[in-house]
Parts: structure tokens; sequence; C-alpha cells
């Protein structure tokens, strides 16, 4: 009886790390993954016979690192200062990036713009779709007000005829929008399977490698946000960047979760307009450009973005509920986050909130996930439920503990600097935060230590509105007994 050949042969592969098993297993045995989800079943790719000719017949030679040429090499420089600040300063020639979004985010925009961004200087770009046609994407470039001169563009899906035209044109840039539509004839599964992602962007990498020229990779996104496909395809890239849109806003995020030549902290803001995608230079003063100053209900929180501070405003409204169970709605905040929240400023600070209705949104639609916010959270619904505006100036930041205590939270400096750039002139923060702390010139700190001293520090002036005693402690069985 005759072995069957390998291109029969059956292997079970994670769709997560693209680890491979001869046998089915309902979980991920690779100790560097611990995938819940059982093995996938496909077919064993059979070992190429010869190299592609465009790799060469020699193996790539052997080098000392001191002697390896790195000058010649300056990053690419794109027209977006947003984006240069995300990828470390430009495009690293050779580089592979991976941009992940959900639909409709604005993934093949970004690209068409940095491909406009390099042709502009009479530099040549491949733009490779495998999901739109050449009309689709010159109504897109029409609509950005982009002729398309020095951007060719190649509607192909097999991997193997791209790398082909890659090596044919030599451009300066190459798209590829996206990895999930590629596939290679010697794999037997369909496009976006582990195997055809995991192949399709192996040898894409090769090529830009080889011929140092910067890759651009578009990438969906499954139902919980994280990148569709192996994560294998996320360990050989060089950066991977996320698009983000803000829940019912005109803004998007563009965050790194990995920068082989940068720093993953940094992130970039955009506005979606009819031009396409325009940086935000300046967030914190765009969002607080439409502010009402006298606003009941209203607070100013700094929060981190990466390493990037922004000024958000947090809107709270209370409203005497009818029904039995009164309501919370959170938009832009953690909705369990605010049901602590809210059972503490009730039972720790004195504030009735029992019967009420509690709605809270982040303007701009941001969402906020520190717990920086929570001070500016409670502020903001103390305001609302006492009918008095907080200081247009004040700002407010810490972390609210069960106990009603105020904690200390990371780069109070940068977050106070910050504030103070925009003219902001109070701030009312964690005691436990002023260690180490120099007061900007012209801000004035208000230290507290719970949450019940911020009510007293920020609200009604001199007649500040009378809190709730303290609910006492409840005495121990032990002690009734």
């Amino acid at each position: 009886m005759s072995r069957p050949s390998e291109r029969q042969r059956t292997l079970f592969v994670c769709r997560e790390c693209g680890h491979e098993s001869p046998k089915w297993l309902g979980f991920c045995p690779s100790p560097f993954c611990n995938s819940a989800l059982p093995l996938v079943e496909t077919q064993a790719t059979p070992s190429s016979p010869s190299r592609p000719g465009w790799m060469g017949a020699d193996p790539q030679p052997v080098q000392e690192l001191a002697q390896v040429d790195w000058e010649n090499h300056s990053r690419i420089r794109l027209a977006s200062e947003e984006l240069n600040r995300v990828l470390g300063g430009g495009l690293v020639p050779g580089s592979v990036v991976l941009l992940a979004g959900e639909p409709g985010v604005g993934k093949s925009t970004l690209l068409l713009q940095i491909a406009q961004s390099l042709s502009s200087r009479g530099q040549k770009v491949l733009y490779v779709s495998g999901e739109e046609s050449p009309q689709q994407i010159k109504l897109r470039s029409q609509r950005l007000g982009f002729a398309g001169e020095g951007v060719f563009l190649l509607s192909e899906t097999d991997v193997d005829l791209v790398v082909n035209r890659l090596e044919e044109h030599r451009p300066a840039l190459a798209v590829v929008d996206s990895i999930q539509t590629l596939y290679c004839q010697d794999a037997p599964s369909g496009p976006g399977s582990v195997t055809q992602v995991r192949e399709a962007g192996l040898r894409l990498m090769r090529w830009a490698k080889l011929r140092n020229v910067p890759l651009l990779l578009a990438g969906h996104v499954t139902k919980d946000g994280s990148l569709a496909g192996p994560r294998v395809l996320e360990h050989m890239v060089d950066a991977v960047a996320y698009l983000e849109a803000q829940d019912f806003g005109a803004y998007r995020v563009l965050r790194n979760s990995k920068n082989r030549f940068g720093s993953t902290t940094e992130v970039g803001v955009f506005e979606m307009t009819e031009q396409g995608l325009t940086d935000v230079p300046d967030p914190s003063r765009a969002l607080l450009s439409q502010r009402y100053d006298q606003a009941v209900g209203a607070a100013v929180v700094p929060v981190l973005e990466g390493s990037r501070p922004l000024l958000l405003e947090v809107q709270a409204l209370t409203s005497p509920s009818q029904l039995p169970v009164p309501r919370r709605v959170g938009n832009g905040v953690d909705y369990n986050r605010l049901l602590m929240l809210t059972a503490v400023a009730t039972r720790r600070a004195g504030l009735e909130l029992s019967s009420q209705d509690i709605i809270v949104s982040v303007a701009g639609g941001f969402r906020v996930g520190e717990p920086a916010a929570d001070l500016a959270i409670m502020l903001a619904v103390a305001s609302c439920h006492y009918n008095d505006a907080l200081d247009p100036g004040l700002v407010a930041f810490g972390e609210v503990g069960l106990s009603g205590e105020l904690r200390a939270v990371p780069q109070a400096q940068r977050r106070l600097a910050e504030a103070s750039r925009l003219g902001l002139s109070r701030c009312v923060m964690p005691e436990m935060s002023l260690e180490g702390l120099s007061e900007p010139p012209g801000m004035e700190l208000l230290p507290v230590k719970t949450l019940r001293e911020a009510f007293r520090a920020v609200l009604g002036g001199s007649g500040k509105p009378a809190l709730r005693p303290e609910i006492p402690r409840q005495a121990s069985e032990l002690e009734m007994s």
C-alpha cells in the first residue's frame, strides 16, 4: 500500500498562533498561546521544490554587525505628522506595517492618503486591492481630491502574482488591502484561513525585506476587536496599528500594539472629513472648543491616551426615577464602574442617589477606561444633583476606592501640565499624588483625601450643600451577642 502524498496529509492548526498538530485537539497545546479554541483541520502545504527567481539562487551573506550600513536607510517622512508620531518618525525602508480596524473606520482611506503622500514626491506606489475594483478606488481618490499620478493599481488575490508584479515594478511603497483576501495556490484551504494568511504574509514579508521596500498591509478584525487570522501574522510584521472610531463621533484614534522601530505608547488623533482623515494636532483644545463654561453637571478630566494627555469633558444628568430600580446609563464610561461609583458616593460621601436616574456621557464620542476619571465623573454627577455648576477653570482626576478614599494615579505631572497649557487654573486631585509634584505656574492645587472632601471643596461656594452623614457601620453579630 502506497503512502499518501504530502498534499493529501491532514494537519490540525490553531487559528490563533498557527501551531500544527497531527491530531485534533480541543485546545492549543502551545505554551505561548493558551487558546481555548479547537484546532482547525487543514491540508499540509507541500514544500516548494525551488526558490522564486527574485530571491536569487544564493542565500543572503553573513554580515558583521559593525559593518552593517544604516546611514542610507533613513526614515521616510509622511505628510501627516500624526502618522509620523505613531510610526516613530516615519516609515522605515523594508518594514512591514499591519493596519487593522473595523469595517468602515477608514483603513482604505488612510492607506490611499499615505500613497498620495509618497507619489506627490515623484515616487512610485503599487496599490494591491483584493476587495475593491480600480473604479472604486478611483472614486475614493476623487473624493480626496487626488488625481492618482504615481499610484499604480493591481486587482489581484494570488499572492505569487502579486509578488511577481512587485518585483517587476519595484515601487517605493507597496500597499496590500487586505491580507485576508490573498491566497496561495499550493495551500488547499480558502482565503482568510490560518494557513493562507500565514503563507501570504510570509511571502510578502520576504520580498519587502529583500528589496528594502516598506509594505503596508490592511487587516480585518473580529467581533471582539482583535485582529482576524493567526497570531503568527502579528509576530512576523514589524508594527501593528489599530485605527479606532469613537462612538458617534468623527474622530479616529490610531494606536500601536507593536512597533519595532518606535514606542508603542504614542497615539495619533484624526478627524474624518470630506477630504479624508485630517490631523488633529491639538486634540484637547479641539475637544474643549465647544464647551459651555456655566454648564451644570460637567467636569474636565485629563486622561492619557498612551503617553499623550487629553482633556475630555464628562457630562452627567440626574433625574428622580419613576421606576422601582433607577436606571444607570454610561456613554463612553464603563457601566460596572459607574455602578460602583454611585454606590460609593451614596454610602461613603453622603450623596443620595438611590432614587435617581443617572446618565453619564463623555463629550466628543471618546471612551474613558482608566480609573483616573473616577473623581471627575462623580463631581459631574454631584454638580447636576445639586444644580450647581463647577468652576469653569476646574480640572479633576483621581481614582475612587470602595471606602471613598482617593488614590493616586500615574503621571500626574503630565496631566497638570496639559491642563495648565489650556488655561485651567484649579485642580482637584488626590493628596497622595503631591509627592514629588511641582505645581505649574498659575495652577491652584486642591489636594483631598476622600470623595466627601472633594464635594465640599468645589461645590456651592460659601453655601456648600449639606451632605448626608456617612452611614454608620452596623454592629456585627458578635458585638450584638
